[in-house]
This record gives C-alpha cells, sequence and structure tokens, in this order.
C-alpha cells in the first residue's frame, strides 16, 4: 500500500470508487467514528441511562424486599407481642374506674389521707378533661401534717385498685409547724367506643 500524502489532494468524492486504498481506509475509520459516536448519543447513551434507572429500581426492590422478609419472618413474634399488649390493655382498663366507681374515689382519698395521719384541708373535683379516647378527672387536694405522713399518703395512692396519678406538688410549711401539700390526683376512664391510637392511628 502507498503511504504518499499526495493522494488526499485533490479527492473527488464524485468518484469514490477510484479512490487510493489508502483515502478509502482513513475515510473509512473517519467514517466508523462519526457513526459510533453518533450512534452512543441517540441509542447507547439513552440505554445506559435507563439502565442506570433499572439498577436503581432493582436496588430499592431487593431493600423493600428484605424489609418485608424481615418482617414475615418475626410475624409470629409480633403476633405474640400484639396478644401480649392487648392482654396488658384489658388489665389496665379494668384498673380504670367505672362511671359508678368516680364518687368513691373521694373516699378512697380520703381513707388513704386519714389513715396517713393527714389533716385534710380540701378535697374537690375539678373540670374534667377530654383527651382523643379516654377522660381525665383532675382531684384537687390540700392536706397538712408530717413528712413521713406526707409520704404514707402517696405510697398509699399507688397501692389503691384503680388507677390514681399524682402531679404537682406543692409543699410549705405552715404556721403550725406542720407541712402542707397541695396536689393534683388525676384518674381516667375510657372513652366507650373511642378509636385507638394503635389500632386505628391517631386521630
Amino acid at each position: 500500500m502507498n503511504l504518499d500524502l499526495d493522494q488526499f489532494n485533490d479527492i473527488d468524492f464524485e468518484n469514490v470508487g477510484g479512490w487510493p486504498l489508502l483515502v478509502k481506509i482513513v475515510f473509512a475509520a473517519i467514517l466508523s467514528v462519526c457513526i459510533f459516536v453518533a450512534s452512543y448519543f441517540l441509542f447507547i447513551s439513552d440505554a445506559m441511562a435507563q439502565l442506570d434507572r433499572e439498577q436503581q429500581t432493582e436496588q430499592r426492590l431487593r431493600e423493600d424486599f428484605k424489609s418485608k422478609y424481615q418482617l414475615a419472618a418475626n410475624l409470629k413474634l409480633y403476633r405474640e407481642q400484639l396478644g401480649t399488649m392487648e392482654g396488658q390493655f384489658a388489665q389496665l382498663l379494668k384498673m380504670l374506674p367505672s362511671k359508678n366507681e368516680m364518687p368513691g374515689l373521694l373516699d378512697d382519698l380520703t381513707f388513704v389521707a386519714t389513715d396517713s395521719g393527714l389533716k385534710i384541708d380540701s378535697l374537690d373535683w375539678r373540670d374534667v378533661v377530654q383527651r382523643d379516647f379516654y377522660i381525665e378527672f383532675p382531684i384537687s387536694m390540700s392536706v397538712s401534717g408530717e413528712y413521713h405522713e406526707l409520704g404514707q399518703l402517696v405510697g398509699g395512692v399507688a397501692k389503691l385498685p384503680r388507677i390514681v396519678s399524682l402531679h404537682d406538688f406543692v409543699i410549705k410549711k405552715t404556721d403550725g409547724g406542720y407541712l402542707g401539700m397541695e396536689i393534683l390526683a388525676k384518674t381516667y376512664r375510657f372513652k366507650e367506643g373511642a378509636d385507638l391510637p394503635d389500632k386505628k392511628g391517631k386521630k
């Protein structure tokens, strides 16, 4: 093959068949490169972008499958835990006072306070507070006595068969040398027919 570069001078594009062999090879190489570049931008780049998207989707599906597989593998354990929680919740509901038991709570608190040796200055219901699925019944208490007697009151309330929580302690010394304590006791009642957050979602 003649490597004379003068062959590229005065190329006749109307007589391609008559081109020297070197010219034909060079132009064929240039044409191949142009075709490859055009094919890449027209077809291959889009295909590679699609492949990348598919790979990302595959990875996401794999992670989703792994997460669901773990849930399925632990489904029996979750059901057992749910049964245990439902049993505990049922027990807690039984500890909430019924409508008929509400007046007796004042008697219970009065008994606990007096049994602890405290003097009851006041014991009154406050306005009820409506919550999502339960009703809150606050009771304002004011008592006076010795320090250990106040502790006995707190312990006695904790032992009541119905749920009563104590809040907002204020203790101060009285003129008679005793300690005066103002406290807010709260009891609760479940709203019948209310949707529970763990079963129906928060309202």
